[in-house]
């Protein structure tokens, strides 16, 4: 017997494993929350699936998600990203990946660690909604209006509240599986 998904993922393996094994289930490491962010800040605009299938391109393009390395990446480096067909060559998004980083390593000092600052947007737990059908999941909420005012705030680009929201559906500051998904209770 199948087990019942949420809708947005039926039909793709791909988009069925990341359901399965990574969407939603909460998220505390500061390199996986980095990874995370900057996959949503190059899905702005475009469709979750589209970076998903390019994911590991984008791995091996930026260093594994290392943010001290992107930090520190140079005019060449950059320009080198943009040359690169396996990831998507936005320039402003790709500038905003080294600044990100940049920002993301001063508010880890300002913090002790950028999960420590995530987190405390919603007291350190999961927001656990009761999404009946995924097209009615908010695309934002105070909550990530507030996140995403605070990060601009500090630097970082591409960071509206849609791609706040959908971080924290990804990383699991909410879960919002549908009702009836098997991963609904499991997160």
């Amino acid at each position: 017997m199948d087990k019942h998904r949420c809708g947005w993922c039926v039909g793709d393996p791909l988009y069925e494993a990341y359901h399965d094994e990574e969407w939603g289930v909460p998220v505390k490491d500061d390199a996986t929350l980095f990874e995370f962010l900057i996959l949503e800040t190059f899905q702005a605009g475009l469709s979750w699936i589209t970076v998903l299938r390019k994911r590991e391109n984008f791995r091996e393009a930026f260093d594994h998600f290392d943010y001290q390395r992107i930090a520190n990446y140079n005019q060449s480096k950059i320009e080198e990203l943009l040359q690169n067909p396996g990831i998507i060559r936005n320039k402003l998004k790709v500038h905003a990946t080294v600044s990100n980083a940049q920002a993301f390593m001063a508010l880890q000092k300002e913090f002790g660690s950028f999960s420590k600052y995530i987190w405390d947007f919603v007291d350190h737990n999961p927001i656990k909604n009761a999404v009946q059908n995924y097209k009615e999941a908010p695309a934002t909420t105070p909550i990530s209006d507030a996140i995403s005012k605070d990060l601009k705030k500090r630097g970082f680009k591409f960071v509206g509240s849609t791609v706040i929201y959908a971080h924290m559906q990804a990383t699991g500051m909410v879960n919002d599986h549908e009702v009836n998904c098997f991963r609904y209770h499991e997160v």
